[in-house]
């Protein structure tokens, strides 16, 4: 069996922590670096509910994406529920590992991952890293569809193709567009509507997408005059998930390359905050006259 330390480095060899931006906070969070690997869970955010599945399935190792400590902190009492987390973590010897930001660029990243879950052709990087001689890096990905479809109908696709949540899938623009060619990234997208206007394809799909930028985004006229990219706004947790099971093939690789042996699983339990979806009923005509007496 490996040790942690030993795990730790092919991780960072996959993910190099060093391409994560400077606001990120990626890496180990808690763990014995002499202590046996012998399972790791992947998943996507590292809240109580995954702590208690990693004990559940008896695993040495939890690697997230999402950080459980962003912003820093002064305590890990287990009064508060990152907190809770710590401490249920080291009670039961598993250590923690986070790759945010520098999965999201990677190659494979997060975004490979998200097209490959919609088999999409990929043509290249939606934002590359210049540091990458070969342009396969970078934030978000360019693909071609298997087949061109309606906005409608490409909503309806990714919404069955991604993993179910309350969400779904919102789309904007016009429902009858035809979509041939899609920007894809993992997460938080809004940031990128430049980069995607420049692209010149047909949508973006992504997350987290915020009224305002959203309403801007889709009155914009592309530089030549055209429409500007129809969008599809998806949960968050849904469109880095599948990420989860490409990051866990990729160390099954490392692992028989070694001989390690490792056993890897992957979280199904669904952390989207969201939990429940009610359909607006349509707008009707006002039953009473504003100004009017009741």
């Amino acid at each position: 069996m490996p040790v942690l330390s030993e795990v730790l480095t092919a991780l960072d060899a996959l993910w190099p922590p060093e391409r994560a931006e400077g606001w990120d906070a990626v890496g180990t969070v808690c763990g014995d670096p002499d202590a046996e690997v012998r399972r790791v869970l992947f998943a996507v955010d590292p809240v109580q509910e995954i702590a208690e599945e990693a004990v559940r399935l008896g695993a040495d190792l939890l690697v997230t994406h999402h950080p459980l400590y962003l912003r820093g902190t002064t305590t890990v009492a287990a009064s508060t529920f990152k907190g809770k987390v710590v401490h249920t973590l080291i009670k039961h010897d598993i250590a923690l590992h986070v790759a945010h930001t520098n999965a999201d660029t990677a190659d494979p990243g997060v975004s490979d991952a998200l097209a490959g879950a919609l088999d999409l052709r990929i043509l290249g990087p939606l934002v590359a890293d210049a540091t990458d001689p070969a342009g396969r890096r970078g934030l978000g990905r360019i693909c071609e569809l298997p087949h061109p479809m309606t906005l409608t109908e490409f909503a309806s696709y990714a919404a069955a193709r991604l993993p179910a949540t309350a969400q779904g899938v919102r789309a904007a623009g016009d429902p009858d567009r035809e979509i041939r060619t899609v920007a894809v990234s993992g997460g938080s997208g809004d940031s990128l509507f430049g980069d995607v206007r420049a692209a010149g394809v047909d949508a973006f799909l992504t997350a987290d997408l915020r009224h305002h930028p959203a309403s801007e985004a889709v009155q914009q006229l592309q530089p030549d005059g055209q429409t500007p990219p129809a969008l599809l706004d998806a949960a968050h947790w849904a469109t880095e998930w599948p990420w989860c099971e490409q990051a866990a093939a990729q160390l099954d690789a490392v692992s028989d390359r070694h001989g390690w042996g490792l056993r890897t699983h992957v979280s199904r339990t669904v952390t989207d905050p969201w939990t429940a979806h009610a359909a607006s009923a349509p707008l009707t005509t006002p039953t009473h006259t504003p100004g009017a007496p009741r």
